[in-house]
């Protein structure tokens, strides 16, 4: 760990799996298989992977849950600092670990407590005077306990690593293999994994022949190869804090585009999604606001530094990949997907690219009269029955993926998902909607 006060030290891994179950016992000729689903940068595994909010059209929004009903054994960790996970007493769960003000211009200090640096614009300065002062704080800040960034991607790496193991010892499947899918920052930790040249961790090629198929769902990229650190040093701090009254940002579109892609927030989603964050972090959830009693609360994150994606080493992966993507996120930018998939050189891979969906593709719906198609039929819908939107082409889209390696029949191709769910050959023009 960037921290060397760590190192050493007992540390769990939370990984929530959710199951096929057989109400008359599993055919002897039904395959088992299993994924490892990996979290974006803020947020844990369940509420990402198995939010339990009821879909449109009678469906559910947990990807865990559809793959399960779909015989797929689902397994999410929530990684080293994330969710359940150990997060140490002098690491993420004190509260004098968040962000101080900044050094001065010259390099100095003027402040007792200390003061930070931070070399990712996602990880502010002075949290604990902007968000923590009167709670916890009680109106000082305080000097770190640890004054360094949490993390690095083979940090993470290495619990996935160990997810996969779990996964296979837990779930046998037949073919000794799992599926990796990374959804946000998560992309990024499944490429790294499955990267042969890492230097950093070893036996690289037996990890990656224990994985049969990757999805990278609205996926970042673009970061160095390697852990290069920055000019002015990596951050300084391990705590990163995502106030709960702002966790909606994964479903923001970009300006008119709300009017335009109706119902892609499902009703409630956002508050079912905040709840089952605080679930995950007690602690969290009562900091913030002047009153201790009636806290305005956070979920917390660690701060790390972001490299192992980019075009070098998507030139080197060898393992086939659905690269799906939301054409109106705002947080990872749509050209993401499509450099993602030019520079993969395997044969088996697919491009998924679909309309109206942000960031939060995976938990995405429809309503109104865009939802039904006037000619063809939704990707995974039934001819004549409305579009319910992007959460169901990703559902659809991974139960193939992970148990053929194709997309609507295809093993190779470039594919868009218009507005009423209906998937066509990048390139085809598509019939309009009503």
């Amino acid at each position: 760990m960037p921290d060397p006060q760590f190192d050493g030290q007992p540390a769990r891994i939370q990984v929530h799996r959710v199951r096929p179950v057989y109400a008359h016992g599993k055919c002897s000729s039904v395959a088992n298989r299993a994924t490892v689903l990996i979290h974006g940068r803020s947020f844990p595994g369940p509420p990402v992977f198995d939010l339990r909010h009821r879909a449109p059209g009678g469906g559910t929004l947990s990807t865990q849950r559809v793959l399960a009903r779909a015989g797929i054994d689902t397994f999410a960790p929530s990684l080293l600092g994330f969710g359940r996970s150990t997060r140490f007493n002098t690491g993420l769960d004190d509260p004098g670990n968040a962000s101080l003000r900044p050094f001065l211009p010259d390099g100095s200090c003027a402040h007792p407590e200390g003061c930070d640096r931070s070399h990712i614009p996602i990880f502010p300065l002075d949290q604990q005077g902007t968000l923590l002062l009167h709670n916890p704080l009680d109106g000082q800040r305080r000097a770190h306990s640890s004054s360094h960034r949490f993390g690095r991607t083979d940090l993470w790496v290495r619990d996935i690593r160990q997810v996969i193991d779990d996964a296979i010892a837990r779930a046998k499947p037949s073919d000794g293999k799992v599926t990796l899918i990374g959804w946000s920052f998560g992309g990024q930790l499944v490429a790294r994994t499955l990267y042969a040249a890492n230097p950093v961790l070893p036996d690289s090629a037996a990890v990656i022949a224990k994985v049969d198929r990757a999805v990278f769902l609205d996926s970042f990229f673009g970061t160095p190869t390697e852990d290069v650190m920055p000019p002015g040093g990596f951050t300084s701090f391990p705590l990163a804090l995502n106030p709960l009254a702002q966790i909606g940002g994964a479903w923001v579109m970009p300006p008119g585009r709300d009017a335009a892609c109706t119902g892609h927030i499902v009703p409630d989603s956002p508050e079912q999604f905040r709840a089952q964050n605080v679930e995950e972090d007690r602690l969290g959830s009562t900091w913030g606001g002047d009153d201790p009693d009636h806290p305005t609360g956070f979920v917390r994150s660690p701060t790390f530094s972001s490299y192992g994606w980019n075009t070098t080493v998507a030139q080197q992966l060898t393992t086939p990949a659905l690269v799906i993507h939301g054409l109106d996120d705002t947080l990872a930018p749509p050209s993401n997907s499509t450099a993602i998939y030019s520079n993969l050189p395997v044969a088996n891979k697919v491009l998924v690219q679909v309309q109206c969906a942000s960031h939060a593709l995976h938990l995405e719906g429809c309503s109104g009269p865009r939802c039904t198609p006037e000619a063809g039929t939704p990707y995974g819908g039934r001819p004549g029955r409305p579009w319910f939107g992007p959460h169901a082409t990703f559902q659809a889209a991974a139960v193939e993926w992970i148990k053929n390696g194709t997309f609507d029949g295809a093993a190779r191709g470039h594919f868009i998902v218009n507005e009423s769910g209906v998937a066509h050959p990048a390139g085809v023009t598509s019939a309009p909607t009503r």
